[in-house]
C-alpha cells in the first residue's frame, strides 16, 4: 500500500509540473498574441490534430515523470540512470512523433493533389487542401522538435548534476549549490 501511495504521489507531482508548464506556456502565448486560451486550444486541435496532441501529452508526461523519479532523493545511482534512459527515450519519442506527423501531412497533401482535377475553377480548393495538410506537416515539427530538445536538456543536465553531487559527496567535499 505504501509503494502505491508513493507512486501516486510521484505521478501527481509529474502531472503538476506538466500542467504548470502548460499553463505558463499558454500564458506566454496569450500574453504575446491577440489569441485567447480557447483560440489556442482550438488551433491546436484543428492544425495539429487531437491524436497528435494526446500522444504528445503522453510522451511529455513520461519524460516529466522520469525527471521526477530521477530527482527522488531515495533513488540510487542505478535507478537514476534507468529513469534518465526512460525519459530520454520519451523525449526521442516526441521527435519521432513530430517527424512522423510531418511525413503524414506531406503524404496527405500530395495525395489530395494527385486525386484532384486541376482546372481554373478548382485550383483554389486544391491549393487550400494542400496548404492545410502541409500546415499539419510543418507545425507538428515546429512544436515537437523544440519540446523534445527541452525535455532531453532537462533530463541530461539533471542527471549530470545528480551524478556530480554523488561524486562530490563520495569524495567528502561539500556540494556547491
Amino acid at each position: 500500500m505504501r509503494s502505491l501511495t508513493q507512486a501516486f504521489g510521484i505521478g501527481t507531482r509529474a502531472a503538476s509540473y506538466m500542467l504548470g508548464g502548460l499553463v505558463i506556456t499558454l500564458a506566454i502565448i496569450v500574453g504575446t498574441t491577440a489569441a485567447s486560451a480557447v483560440d489556442v486550444a482550438t488551433w491546436a486541435r484543428d492544425v495539429l490534430g487531437a491524436t497528435f496532441v494526446l500522444m504528445l501529452g503522453g510522451l511529455i508526461f513520461v519524460a516529466v515523470l522520469s525527471w521526477v523519479k530521477m530527482t527522488d532523493v531515495k533513488a540510487s545511482s542505478g535507478q537514476i540512470r534507468i529513469w534518465l534512459e526512460a525519459g530520454v527515450q520519451a523525449a526521442n519519442g516526441v521527435t519521432t512523433l513530430a517527424l512522423t506527423y510531418t511525413l503524414f501531412g506531406i503524404s496527405l497533401g500530395i495525395g489530395s493533389l494527385s486525386e484532384a482535377t486541376l482546372t481554373p475553377d478548382t485550383v483554389h480548393e486544391v491549393i487550400q487542401a494542400l496548404t492545410a495538410n502541409f500546415s499539419l506537416a510543418f507545425m507538428t515539427t515546429v512544436v515537437g522538435l523544440p519540446i523534445s530538445a527541452m525535455l532531453r536538456s532537462l533530463l541530461i543536465v539533471t542527471y549530470t548534476r545528480l551524478e556530480a553531487s554523488t561524486v562530490i559527496r563520495a569524495k567528502g567535499y561539500e556540494e556547491i549549490s
